[in-house]
């Protein structure tokens, strides 16, 4: 999963230097940068996110990115105590950008992907995939995360 997530982050990377002249420019709206942001780079980050299962490293890394693009769009912010310039805060960044940030679009589609999943039926290999337990010995160490068990706690909060 790190090394899936890992190459989704280098495209995310791409495509977000290869619009960076747009979203540092003074001459568009943050609204259009803002969609820019949301309907170029999000989904190459975000594609197939539904059946990844994050670690903490790698929620931190996805929130980082999101965050910096973010920043990249809304600019800095001139400190009037001060009279300097400075980056904004992550909760500034949270109350400038209306949508979503990025951990709870993957909670949302995750959540869209479960329902596509039941409404599949049990007679379809999806859902006896996704669900079902491996038959054999486990290996040595804590078990790794499942999709079921990431599922239950998303629907819990």
């Amino acid at each position: 999963m790190q090394k899936e997530i890992k190459s989704r982050l280098k495209s995310g990377n791409v495509c977000f230097h290869s619009v960076q002249y747009l979203l540092s420019s003074s001459v568009l709206s943050k609204n259009l940068k803002t969609k820019t942001y949301s309907t170029t780079i999000l989904p190459v980050v975000l594609y197939g996110c539904e059946t990844w299962s994050l670690t903490l490293k790698e929620e931190l890394r996805l929130r980082i990115f999101g965050n910096r693009a973010l920043r990249r769009i809304f600019g800095p912010k001139k400190d009037m105590v001060r009279g300097e310039w400075r980056k904004l805060y992550n909760e500034e960044l949270n109350d400038l950008y209306s949508l979503p940030n990025i951990f709870r679009l993957i909670k949302l589609r995750k959540m869209r992907w479960a329902g596509q999943v039941v409404r599949l039926g049990e007679r379809r290999g999806v859902i006896r995939i996704l669900v079902g337990k491996p038959e054999g010995k486990r290996p040595l160490g804590r078990p790794r995360r499942r999709w079921g068990i990431i599922l239950r706690r998303i629907f819990r909060k």
